[in-house]
């Protein structure tokens, strides 16, 4: 790895912890998004009424679950004996935006109330099974306000009203049966009395609805009195086991892992981010094969060619052209039996069309050749330079 490509690395790193470091230390802006989470601090989050839950309910059995009231309830049910009954007698709570149960939850909750035990929801509408069998209505107020002040309707529980100004829902209902029917609690919208909180008979059971569940929201809880009304409304809640339905909100069991507590703390999750980020640097360039460089080796070069002209210059110096020619007519005739396996003792018409077939050289210069070493071989005289020149000059046309 080149110094380059260390400098760009240290400053992206250096930008990322700062970058890190700004959002970490920057103020983070309110979230007043309705999540009813049971982990989430912010306004309109349950982590308080969640913490707190055992205060408001002394006397009562709080049970939490992820799973739907159709999955918690038919497994609850006791079929071995002639009772026909659930097993746990209490009342299930719900609180949300509003009430995603689904259709086989919300028959099942019809059947056990049925058995003897309440429901408690509180939330700004309702399953439309619950409309047609426990015979209401829900209608929305506008113009809407943003601040209403709700009451009970139990004297004993006091005639104090108290003010919420946020998250606060329009719907109210406007008809009930009023024989199975009890009035709890109003709201004063648009400077009327509408009724906000009821409760309903249905066979041996009961069902609490409440269209105002802002009142449970961290930001009410902490907020001046507010907590009184919710502690209030609350304890409509018979005695007994309660079963907190926490499917169909955001909210969740709290995990007991410690990567779960380290990303939920905004400074040990970009410790933790920081640290991964570091990891995938060091292994992505630390995965390289690590070798020394190679040495580049020069082949070894080929001197016959040097040796062959040193020796040919020794000759030509001593003016023996004669030997250099009888050098020149065994090499030539060598490189040919070697190069085009043809037999070079009679050089004749056979000879030279085997080898124009084989090496593909022109026949003239092929004739040529091989007239120059015939007549090298049948004579007898000293031979001059100009044979030597002219016999090379052949035999290199031959040979390149």
């Amino acid at each position: 790895m080149n110094t380059k490509i260390k400098i760009y690395i240290g400053l992206l790193v250096m930008l990322l912890v700062l970058i890190l470091y700004i959002d970490a230390t920057k103020q983070k802006p309110i979230d007043w998004s309705p999540n009813y989470d049971v982990n989430q601090k912010s306004p309109f989050g349950l982590y308080v009424f969640e913490k707190e839950y055992s205060k408001i309910l002394k006397k009562n059995e709080l049970k939490k679950t992820t799973v739907t009231a159709y999955e918690y309830l038919v497994n609850d049910f006791d079929y071995d004996t002639l009772v026909n009954s659930y097993k746990t007698k209490g009342t299930v709570l719900y609180l949300s935006e509003y009430c995603t149960i689904d259709e086989e939850s919300a028959q099942e909750l019809l059947y056990y109330a049925q058995h003897g035990n309440s429901i408690f929801i509180s939330a700004k509408s309702f399953p439309k099974i619950l409309h047609d069998t426990l015979k209401f209505t829900i209608e929305v107020d506008y113009p809407s306000q943003n601040q209403m002040a709700f009451s009970l309707a139990n004297p004993n529980l006091g005639s104090a009203k108290y003010t919420f100004d946020r998250g606060v829902s329009a719907g109210y209902f406007s008809k009930i049966d009023t024989l199975n029917t009890t009035l709890l609690g109003h709201q004063n919208s648009n400077k009327k009395e509408k009724v906000n909180f009821i409760k309903i008979a249905y066979k041996t059971g009961y069902f609490y609805l409440h269209t105002q569940p802002v009142v449970f929201t961290n930001y009410n809880l902490l907020k001046n009195n507010q907590r009184h009304y919710t502690e209030k409304i609350i304890s409509y809640i018979p005695k007994g086991n309660v079963i907190w339905l926490l499917k169909g909100q955001k909210g969740k069991l709290e995990a007991g892992s410690p990567i779960h507590y380290w990303v939920s703390q905004p400074a040990l999750k970009y410790s933790w981010f920081l640290l991964l980020f570091g990891l995938a640097i060091f292994m992505i360039f630390n995965a390289k094969r690590k070798q020394r460089v190679v040495p580049i080796i020069q082949p070894l070069q080929n001197t016959t060619v040097d040796f062959a002209k040193t020796i040919g210059n020794l000759y030509y110096q001593e003016g023996n052209h004669q030997n250099i020619i009888d050098k020149k007519i065994i090499y030539f005739l060598e490189k040919i039996r070697h190069d085009y396996l043809i037999e070079t003792s009679i050089l004749d018409e056979n000879f030279i069309k085997k080898f124009h077939l084989k090496s593909g050289k022109n026949i003239d210069d092929i004739n040529n050749v091989v007239r120059l070493i015939n007549y090298q071989r049948s004579t007898y005289n000293q031979s001059i330079e100009d044979d030597l020149i002219e016999l090379n000059n052949a035999i290199e046309k031959i040979l390149n």
